[in-house]
């Protein structure tokens, strides 16, 4: 799912105010780095985001792509999912409360909200182990293009692919959602 100018430009601007509250420097590489991070819902890999950011810094590294999205990820700004054991961590500018589909055939990475996953009784075994401080539902099975191509009877013994193709046209069901509630399931938000 790509964003609208409006919701990147209005992503751009929380970026810009967390890095200048934390007293990180606000550099082109890195305001680059999480434009094309923040454009797709399509939760991109570390080498995807470099290939997107060298159409406009064609000498950017994957190191300085690396440390920016690590940084990024410590400081809230962004989520890590690994959709498959095999797989590179993916990214995923979209802090807001939120779930994650993965198809086990291609890969894809598809956000969805659900208020009653938001509200899950922890149990009480989970309490015993520490505070929980949010909750982040991950379900699996086949995408709907996947299901099409792939009988049900012959997707359970396909093997999933070990690097899904970078898909910047994903669908996406995820709504809009109160600002103030601005969290990341896998980070801490600042």
């Amino acid at each position: 799912m790509k964003r609208t100018p409006t919701e990147i430009e209005t992503m751009m601007a929380d970026f810009e105010s967390v890095l200048r509250r934390k007293g990180v420097k606000v550099t082109p590489q890195r305001l680059e780095i999480y434009r094309r991070t923040a454009e797709t819902g399509d939760h991109p890999d570390i080498e995807s985001i470099h290939r997107r950011v060298l159409r406009s810094m064609p000498h950017i590294s994957l190191d300085t792509v690396y440390r920016a999205l690590s940084l990024f990820a410590d400081l809230g700004l962004v989520c890590t999912v690994r959709p498959q054991a095999r797989q590179h961590v993916r990214f995923d500018a979209n802090i807001l409360p939120h779930h994650h589909f993965i198809c086990e055939r291609c890969g894809a990475t598809l956000d969805f909200e659900d208020r009653a996953f938001d509200e899950l009784r922890i149990p009480a075994a989970v309490s015993a182990l520490g505070r929980v401080t949010s909750r982040h539902v991950e379900l699996r099975g086949l995408c709907a293009r996947c299901a099409a191509v792939v009988p049900a009877s012959r997707a359970a013994r396909r093997p999933a692919i070990a690097s899904p193709p970078d898909r910047d046209t994903v669908p996406s069901p995820i709504s809009k959602t109160d600002k103030e509630k601005l969290t990341c399931p896998t980070a801490k938000r600042p």
